[in-house]
Parts: C-alpha cells; sequence; structure tokens
C-alpha cells in the first residue's frame, strides 16, 4: 500500500466517507448524488479514488445498481462511527462557545493563592454550577503550556510573549519580626547591620546569603546571617513570630501577622521597587468562553483585594 506523500494534495477522506455512507443508505449512486444534490461523476470519482487509496474494492457496480463489498460493509459502519464521533464533538466545540462549562485549570504561589485567589475561585464555582476547577498551587514557576495552565496568577514581570498578562496588583519584599525579637536585640536601621541580627531564610535561593535592598538609587546586596534557613514561607513566618529573627517575604505573605501586630515591618526606607502581579493566559484569536469570563469576573476582585495590602 502507498502512503501519501508529504506536500501533496490528499483526497478528503471524510468527505469521501460521507458520499459512501450516503450511496449505502440510498441503494445507488444516482440515488446518493440526488440526495446530497452532487454530480453523479464527482460522486462516483471520489469513492474510486477512495478505494484506490485504501486498494480495496468497496462497491460492486452494474449498470442498475451497486452493492456493498464485505470490505465496503466494514468501512461504511467504520464512516458512520468517525462521522457521528466527528458531529459529536462538532456540537461540543460549538456549544462550548455559547454555555459555560468544563474544567478550569489555575496555577499561582502558593501563599499567593490561598489568600487571593482561592476566594475568587469558590466565588465563581458558586455562580457557574456547570465550571470545575483545578487550582494548581507551586512557588516553582510553571509551564503553562507543557502543564496544560488554562489561567495563572504570576509575580514578576512576563518575559513570554506567547502569553498575555493581566496586571491585578503589585507586591513588594518586605523584611519583618517579632516585637518580641525587636525589644530583645533592637531595631536594625542599615542593612549593613543584618551581619549582627538573627536570620530566617529560605533554602536553596542567594536569599540565604544576602539579602538585596535599595540604597539611594541602586540596588546593593548585604550579607545576612541565617539562623535558621527553612523551604516554605510559612515556616519562615512562624519561626519569626515566635520571635527567632528577621525574615523577608512578599507582604502578602505576612499581611495578616501584620495587621494582628505579631511581626513588625523594618528597613522599609531600604525597600526594594514593588514588582506587578498578573492574571496570565495563552494568546490567541478564540479565547474559551469560560477562560473569558473568569478574567472578567476575578480580575476586579483580585485588584480590590490586593489594594488593601497598601493600606
Amino acid at each position: 500500500r502507498t502512503h501519501p506523500i508529504p506536500g501533496k494534495r490528499q483526497m478528503d477522506r471524510l468527505e469521501a466517507m460521507t458520499l459512501l455512507v450516503a450511496v449505502a443508505d440510498a441503494g445507488g449512486i444516482s440515488a446518493a448524488s440526488r440526495k446530497l444534490r452532487t454530480p453523479v461523476a464527482t460522486v462516483s470519482r471520489k469513492i474510486t479514488e477512495l478505494e484506490s487509496h485504501l486498494n480495496a474494492q468497496l462497491l460492486l457496480r452494474s449498470t442498475r445498481n451497486v452493492a456493498l463489498t464485505e470490505a465496503g460493509r466494514a468501512f461504511v459502519a467504520a464512516s458512520r462511527r468517525i462521522l457521528a464521533d466527528l458531529e459529536g464533538a462538532e456540537r461540543d466545540a460549538a456549544s462550548e462557545t455559547t454555555t459555560l462549562k468544563g474544567e478550569l485549570v489555575l496555577s499561582a504561589p502558593i501563599a499567593l493563592g490561598r489568600l487571593y485567589l482561592l476566594p475568587v475561585v469558590t466565588d465563581f464555582l458558586n455562580e457557574h454550577p456547570n465550571i470545575d476547577a483545578r487550582m494548581m498551587l507551586s512557588d516553582r514557576r510553571l509551564n503553562m503550556l507543557e502543564e496544560h495552565v488554562d489561567i495563572g496568577l504570576r509575580v514578576g514581570d512576563l518575559n513570554d510573549f506567547s502569553l498575555v498578562a493581566r496586571k491585578v496588583g503589585m507586591v513588594r519584599r518586605v523584611v519583618c519580626a517579632s516585637p518580641s525579637y525587636l525589644a530583645r536585640r533592637g531595631m536594625p536601621k542599615h542593612p549593613q547591620q543584618l551581619e549582627d541580627h538573627d536570620c530566617i531564610t529560605f533554602e536553596n535561593t542567594l536569599s540565604a546569603q544576602s539579602w538585596a535592598f535599595r540604597v539611594g538609587r541602586v540596588e546593593k546586596s548585604f550579607p545576612v546571617h541565617s539562623r535558621l534557613v527553612v523551604s516554605t514561607a510559612e515556616a519562615a513566618t512562624d519561626a519569626a513570630v515566635s520571635g527567632l529573627g528577621l525574615t523577608r517575604m512578599l507582604d502578602y505573605q505576612v499581611d495578616r501577622q501584620r495587621r494582628a501586630g505579631s511581626l513588625k515591618p523594618v528597613l522599609e526606607a531600604f525597600g526594594s521597587p514593588p514588582k506587578p502581579v498578573h492574571l496570565i493566559y495563552e494568546g490567541g484569536r478564540h479565547l474559551p468562553l469560560k477562560i473569558r469570563t473568569f478574567l472578567d469576573f476575578a480580575a476586579p476582585r483580585l485588584k480590590q483585594a490586593m489594594r488593601a495590602l497598601a493600606e
């Protein structure tokens, strides 16, 4: 059997299947051509091309009628299944553009996702009972295409130009400590004093050795003494609240503790420039309805929630 050569014009097998099924149902080529309003010669030629492609005879032709061969009967049955599946897929795709249904896959950093994205997602699901959601919370930056993520909530500048970003807020790094630690060890006035303090840092990052601060118009790195190295923001927060030392976080990670007074910010005059927070998604002309609807629902709510960080 010969195989199609790349680049050469290939016959429309779906069209040929449709014609063959019509011939089988009508009992002849002429009857099928009248039903489909297609010339007899066209119907006959396309079925002949299909037989040549399959290297099998599908019809037994006579002057008055045609009959299916054994191979023809098997191929007609398979064609009916394929055409029915295709019709169902097209029907589902068309309804998806007008009916809100399906699964949304979302990603976000752990704390940002839990504190800000999760409340929005639960409200959205309550309003749209035919939508399901899967949230992938990880402080590792996920590849949205490889992980099949529909929408991500991401901190930092967007460098992937295949993605579209909708800004929803700004976050900044803050250094903080418990009132008990500051009463015991004193309030640092300059980043240079960090070497004389106990710090709680993150494992496998440069922040375990030094922290960067803006001094004047330039950003400089200052060494820190890591009294405790942890792997999650939650652990660092708990250790700082207990009075062990200073830690550096994104402001949303310690917002609740700051408002409660269990952590106090220090070195605010040396803060680094804020980082943007975006909802990101794959660019394209035909954005699925579920994604468009969630973006319109989530963006204003996230903006309002994150605006409170600056208060």
